[in-house]
């Protein structure tokens, strides 16, 4: 059952109120614009809602993750309310909706956010079951005598797509049921074969969307036939006490009835959760359906969401972020990392307020810019990491886009440079950390505050400062300024080895060094790679040696005292 066609069952003015709370992430908050940019912004999302819609229900392709695609309709739901003469309601019913109708329509699922939720459900209730909400897509099985005539989508819920000459190449369909005679409709979702899937681990991996691409076609292989199977959630015309339909089903040949399991407290619940959610299953699953076993006559059904069920989906894998500002930020040798600032939002236990974009050229390739749309995931050890832009802002910010031509590792050794302060900054704290001096209680904190009184202009002009002048400093005082300057001066009585690599030395692989600088310094691109450096980093070498700004460091060293220099 794909969540978002729950948009279109419901219609406009019921969809609002549920979208509005889909997730915590979205921030109950008005943007500040104008009404100008707030008809463009409107505009833009309804439009890219309305093509995943048509792509989604006309063409079987799934563009964009349900998780995603439920917080892009919650965020325009509370724009509509921020800029009511502004709203947009794209017409999903449209998109889904097909020409064969339905025998009983096929009802959506409203949500439970948390375990709360759920105990506020079934309060003073009983004949309660729970299955895994299968991440497939939802048909229509028409028996006619015991044999198969007619397979729909689930479409708007009240009409769809024939699937019939599909649905017959499909093992897992059987042509036949010993069903008697009289007409027989089974509710089931059609799933992607995944034999040991763990959700938890392996995510929905875009089940639902090829299996809804392959039966969009005109003709399906015996091959992808064969890997598309059956879950059958429901039998609307069958035994009104759940034991009994259950065992109707499994008489007829269903494995469904053994993922649906009776309960009766909200812990029984959410222990059923997390066992499907980490244990193998032969499916891709989103969550949970809770149901009463006990339901109105199929007749009375609606294409809406029903009193009588509702979901418990599992932990988003993704969260859909709005970028608030787009910071470059340049490393000691130059490279350029666009770091996006988001309007902070949570995704599992996390707060999430910032995400790398990985490299200048994959921003470049997204183009991302503040008012953008992101999807944010969690990956390895709960690192946010950017999986792509969901949708741009109508209206594009200018940014100031530092040039890479101008960074790179011999660049920005002076904080004065145009352009230098993020390098500049990056290489002090290169210089203090763990790789190079390794200088207690001297981090990038203690760097930004020198920066900023004006007291650096060169990489090694803190070997002069006083504990009067450290004093001076904001946020500083007696003792803290005393502790800083002790740990400066133990600068001097470091190791030659680790001074080369405090000021940057470049990569030198097995390559032998020597123990003072003259002797390293004279060396050619020939003398490193006799000494064991490779072609790219004997070059390095040579040009850092040979560098003028790296010549003053030098000179500024030898003056200090410092050993080797």
């Amino acid at each position: 059952m794909p969540r978002r066609l729950l948009r279109a069952l419901h219609g406009a003015a019921l969809a609002l109120p549920l979208l509005l709370h889909c997730t915590a992430s979205l921030a109950d908050r008005c943007p500040d614009w104008s009404p100008a940019r707030a008809e463009r912004e409107l505009h833009t999302l309804a439009t890219q809602i309305a093509r995943w819609d048509s792509a989604y229900h006309r063409d079987g392709q799934s563009l964009v993750a349900d998780a995603l695609y439920d917080q892009a309709r919650a965020r325009l739901a509370q724009w509509n309310r921020c800029f009511p003469a502004a709203a947009r309601l794209p017409d999903a019913l449209a998109a889904a909706a097909g020409p064969v109708a339905h025998p009983l329509a096929h009802t959506g699922l409203d949500k439970l956010d948390d375990a709360a939720a759920v105990e506020a459900w079934i309060a003073g209730q009983g004949d309660l079951w729970v299955q895994p909400k299968v991440d497939g897509v939802a048909v229509s099985l028409v028996y006619q005598d015991g044999t198969l005539v007619q397979a729909i989508s689930r479409g708007d819920g009240r009409h769809g797509q024939d699937w019939t000459a599909n649905a017959r190449q499909i093992a897992a369909i059987p042509a036949t049921l010993a069903s008697g005679r009289g007409r027989l409709v089974l509710q089931g979702e059609l799933y992607w074969r995944l034999p040991g899937h763990v959700q938890a681990e392996a995510g929905g991996v875009g089940a639902r969307g090829r299996v809804a691409g392959l039966l969009a076609r005109q003709t399906l292989s015996a091959e992808d036939a064969s890997r598309i199977g059956l879950f059958v959630w429901d039998w609307p015309q069958g035994p009104a006490d759940m034991h009994e339909r259950l065992d109707g089903l499994r008489r007829l040949g269903f494995d469904s009835p053994d993922y649906t399991r009776a309960v009766q407290h909200a812990d029984d619940i959410a222990a059923w959760r997390e066992h499907w959610y980490r244990q193998p299953l032969p499916f891709a699953s989103d969550g949970i359906v809770i149901r009463h076993g006990q339901r109105p006559p199929a007749a009375r059904w609606q294409a809406a969401p029903p009193h009588w069920a509702v979901a418990w989906k599992y932990p988003a894998e993704q969260a859909l972020a709005e970028v608030r500002s787009v910071e470059f930020r340049i490393g000691r040798r130059g490279r350029i990392t666009p770091l996006l600032h988001l309007q902070p939002l949570q995704l599992d236990d996390r707060r999430i307020a910032r995400v790398s974009a990985g490299s200048l050229k994959r921003w470049r390739q997204l183009d991302i810019r503040p008012g953008d749309q992101v999807a944010v995931r969690l990956a390895g050890l709960s690192i946010p990491r950017l999986d792509g832009v969901v949708w741009q802002a109508g209206e594009r910010a200018p940014l100031q886009v530092p040039d890479p031509a101008r960074h790179h590792p011999l660049s920005c050794w002076q904080a004065r440079e145009a352009g230098c302060a993020g390098q500049f900054h990056a290489r002090l704290v290169w210089l203090s950390g763990r790789e190079g001096l390794a200088l207690d209680s001297i981090g990038p904190g203690t760097w930004q505050t020198l920066q900023d009184s004006g007291q650096l202009h060169g990489l090694l002009d803190w070997l002069t400062l006083d504990e009067a002048q450290l004093g001076a400093l904001p946020g500083f005082g007696a003792q803290r300024a005393a502790t800083v300057w002790r740990n400066l001066q133990a600068a001097r009585q470091r190791p030659f080895a680790r001074w080369l690599r405090a000021l940057g030395l470049p990569p030198s692989g097995s390559a032998r060094l020597a123990e003072d600088w003259r002797s390293l310094a004279t060396r050619s691109e020939a003398d490193w790679l006799g000494a064991g450096a490779s072609r790219r980093q004997a070059r390095q070498l040579q040009a850092f040696f040979a560098h003028p700004e790296v010549g003053a460091l030098r000179s500024r060293l030898q003056s200090a005292g410092v050993a080797g220099f």
